[in-house]
């Protein structure tokens, strides 16, 4: 990666979030849904192949994906989410629904590292029968159809919000309807927000207590909608960034405020750190020189923009605390060691906190260094918005990794002016 200045305009990616939903939505729907938009990566694959799995007949259409929902079937494989955790957790709740036999879930090395025993213990309450393989809270997770009893669970929502949705999601099926009652602050609240918008698209009933008591109604059958997906602030976020890093100008369109979103909050992030921001419509506008920050962050409603936000901290000339984002070690990589290590090899001063990171930023650097993204999508894009505005630039080790969630994303840095080259 060269030092470069990003000017331009690109189209947001479709969301991830919201394509892992939609799709899970019209597999519990009876009929055909018409998916527009619906963004083509490893991890949303995955929630399609296993819906494909579960008894969705799918086909696609002009700009996006025709997907045919109702009853469900035993799997006739193993479902392999690869590297997506929102699958693993969704279809864990949603084969507890299938009619009889099993289904059993694994995943790449990263997730057969993450936490599941509490949504498997908040599964066995309303009736499944689930457990993890190694009989220690990790997948490989082996679910025995039959259907779900519901009934009354508590869970933690400090770990992550994916099993809430999860929860969510199965529970609409259930037989006698489920109490979820959530226990302390829940961790990435937008994400919550996501599923039940959702839902409620699909003509599933939700009822809440902000987000402490989830009621939903059994036996429900979800009505086949045409939903179009729209745009990723998650992905934009890192263009956004990069303008105001390189002192650059970029415009994003298709970004639809009126659905929730966690990283739609780097708008209010870029405007502390010094960019100038503008929302017309679905484009945002930032430009001008940044990083201007100093001050406590807290992320825990949108943990996925931790290594942005991080690197927006390594060039600011003050101490930026980040808080909030504990949970962020169960990512694709342990987030908060992946950036510590990286920052450090250009200088930075980075304390890892027990929920975050100390970052004392040191303002223009120089880079010339190799650096590694941990085999973590989100942390090679931030770390390539971060070479662009050092003086020397940086090889980055991992360009792989964007097939998980952002594919196009060096070609849309490309057209934004970014320069490197793929060795």
């Amino acid at each position: 990666m060269f030092p470069s200045r990003l000017i331009g305009e690109i189209e947001a990616p479709p969301s991830k979030s919201y394509t892992h939903r939609a799709y899970a939505a019209a597999l519990l729907s009876h009929g055909a849904t018409r998916i527009a938009n619906p963004l083509r990566s490893r991890d949303t694959d995955a929630t399609l192949r296993s819906c494909i799995l579960l008894g969705a007949e799918t086909r696609d259409m002009d700009g996006g994906v025709i997907l045919e929902g109702g009853d469900l079937k035993t799997p006739e494989d193993v479902i392999d989410v690869e590297n997506s955790g929102t699958t693993l957790r969704l279809f864990t709740a949603i084969s507890s629904l299938i009619p009889r036999g099993y289904a059993i879930l694994t995943g790449d090395e990263s997730i057969r590292r993450r936490p599941m025993k509490p949504l498997l213990d908040a599964l066995k309450d309303l009736g499944a029968e689930c457990w993890s393989s190694k009989l220690d809270g990790t997948a490989p997770i082996i679910v025995r159809g039959g259907g779900l009893r519901g009934g009354e669970t508590r869970i933690s929502g400090e770990v992550s919000s994916q099993f809430i949705s999860a929860l969510l999601y199965a529970s609409t099926r259930s037989r006698l309807g489920a109490r979820i009652i959530v226990e302390g602050d829940p961790v990435s609240k937008p994400y919550i927000d996501a599923s039940i918008e959702v839902l409620k698209r699909f003509g599933f009933k939700i009822r809440r207590d902000g987000y402490s008591v989830f009621e939903v109604d059994g036996r429900q059958s979800g009505r086949p909608c045409d939903f179009r997906i729209p745009g990723d602030f998650s992905s934009a976020a890192f263009f956004l960034a990069g303008a105001c890093l390189t002192e650059g100008d970029v415009r994003v369109r298709g970004l639809d405020p009126r659905l929730p979103q966690a990283d739609s909050a780097i708008i209010d992030f870029l405007s502390r750190f010094g960019g100038c921001v503008e929302y017309s419509g679905d484009v945002v506008r930032v430009w001008g020189a940044g990083v201007e920050c100093g001050g406590e962050l807290d992320l825990r409603d949108c943990p996925d923009l931790l290594p942005l936000i991080a690197v927006l901290a390594a060039r600011s000339r003050d101490r930026v605390i980040i808080r909030g984002v504990g949970h962020a070690r169960f990512k694709e990589s342990d987030r908060l060691d992946s950036m510590a290590v990286e920052l450090r090899k250009l200088g930075v001063e980075v304390k890892v906190l027990d929920d975050g990171l100390e970052v004392r930023g040191a303002g223009r650097l120089r880079g010339g260094c190799v650096l590694d993204a941990h085999g973590d999508h989100r942390v090679f894009m931030a770390l390539t918005i971060l070479a662009a505005s050092t003086s020397e630039g940086c090889i980055i080790e991992g360009a792989e990794t964007i097939e998980i969630s952002y594919p196009q994303f060096l070609e849309h840095a490309r057209i934004l002016g970014l320069r490197f080259e793929v060795i």
